[in-house]
């Protein structure tokens, strides 16, 4: 029997960095450790790194092999967080707690983040005004809760030779909500439909 003996080729240490994947998982202590877009302890593959410690005293340009073992007697881990720089910067941080804090301010900028809800409003050329001031006190009271309100007209048939009727409907209905709105878009036409924007007035959303 011929035994074949197979030799895997591995990339010289200081070749160009790769991406990493979107989640590398690595075990610190016991515990499971999620890296996404870090390179992290021994994933860093350049022989010297430029190195900042976890108080920010800037050690400069070291090797690696020493970098890692200054994370290790720190008990922290070695992290490139800037892997496209010559050579690349590393940092000696709790990447743990790293993760952890960036998602946290990640979930309160969300937080933070106001989404105005749109609602709308349909009405024809044709719309009696008993009919409209229905769709009126709507809009007030959406308006009101800090939302916007999308006036819609759709136009049928020969409606379409008459946008003026449409358009003095909308400007009523914007003279009737000035103590509460501000038109945001005026009046345009879009297709078979005019379209109007009202929005919450600064001062006057409660």
């Amino acid at each position: 029997m011929t035994l074949v003996w197979r030799y895997a080729r591995l990339p010289p240490l200081n070749s160009s960095p790769k991406p990493c994947a979107n989640s590398v998982t690595i075990e610190k202590g016991g515990r499971a450790i999620s890296s996404i877009n870090y390179r992290v302890n021994e994933q860093i593959r350049a022989r010297e790194v430029r190195l900042i410690t976890d108080t920010n005293e800037n050690i400069g340009v070291i090797s690696t092999r020493q970098a890692l073992q200054l994370a290790e007697e720190r008990g922290l881990d070695l992290v490139e967080v800037s892997p496209n720089t010559e050579p690349p910067v590393c940092r000696i941080m709790d990447f743990g707690k790293f993760q952890y804090e960036k998602r946290r301010r990640e979930r309160e900028a969300k937080k933070q983040q106001k989404v105005i809800e749109v609602k709308e409003i349909q009405l024809r050329p044709k719309t009696d005004s008993h009919h409209l001031s229905f769709k009126v006190r709507d809009a007030r009271n959406w308006i009101r809760e800090g939302m916007k309100v999308r006036v819609r007209a759709r136009f049928r048939g020969r409606e379409r030779d008459y946008p003026d009727i449409a358009m003095q409907r909308m400007l009523e209905i914007a003279k009737d909500l000035q103590d509460v709105a501000v038109v945001e878009q005026p009046p345009l036409m879009d297709g078979n439909t005019m379209l109007m924007v009202l929005a919450p007035a600064p001062d006057k959303k409660k």
